[in-house]
C-alpha cells in the first residue's frame, strides 16, 4: 500500500459514496486507475466493506453504553449466541484486564438497557458505562 492508496482510503472514509471520478481528480489519477486500486484494496482485505452511519430520528434518543463482561472460557459461546441474536449490540471487543469483553450497545431507553444487562448478567459479571457524548468520532486512518 502506497501513499495514493492511503489518500483513496481517507477519501472513502470521509464519504464512501464519493464518485471514482472525484477521487481520480483529487489524487491526479485516471478513473480506471482509481477503480483498479480500490478493487485491489478490497481483494486484499484492506477495505472490508462500506457502511451507512445512522442517526436516530429527531425527537428519539438512544441510550448507548459500554458493557464490560467478565466471563469464564466456557461462557464465550453463550456470549456469541447472545450477541448474534441481540440487535442492540453494536460492537464487541475482546480485551485484556479484569474483563474479557467490552460490548457497545445502543438501546431505545434505560428500560431496554436494563433488560439487556439482565441478559448479560446471566452469563457473567458486568460493569456498565453509559455514553454521555462523543467528543471525537472519526474513522481510522492509514
Amino acid at each position: 500500500m502506497d501513499e495514493l492508496d492511503r489518500k483513496i482510503i481517507r477519501l472513502l472514509a470521509k464519504n464512501a459514496r464519493i464518485p471514482v471520478k472525484d477521487i481520480a481528480q483529487e489524487i491526479n489519477l485516471t478513473s480506471p486507475a482509481v477503480s483498479s486500486r480500490i478493487r485491489k484494496l478490497e481483494q486484499d482485505g484492506i477495505i472490508g466493506g462500506y457502511t451507512v452511519v445512522l442517526h436516530p430520528p429527531e425527537g428519539r434518543s438512544r441510550v448507548e453504553a459500554f458493557i464490560s463482561l467478565a466471563l469464564g472460557p466456557t461462557q464465550h459461546d453463550d456470549l456469541m449466541t447472545l450477541l448474534c441474536n441481540e440487535p442492540d449490540a453494536m460492537q464487541c471487543y475482546r480485551v485484556t484486564g479484569t474483563y474479557s469483553f467490552v460490548v457497545k450497545v445502543s438501546c431505545d431507553g434505560v428500560d431496554s438497557l436494563e433488560h439487556l444487562l439482565n441478559k448479560f448478567q446471566k452469563i457473567g459479571s458486568t460493569n456498565t458505562q453509559v455514553i454521555l457524548s462523543t467528543p471525537l468520532d472519526r474513522p481510522p486512518t492509514c
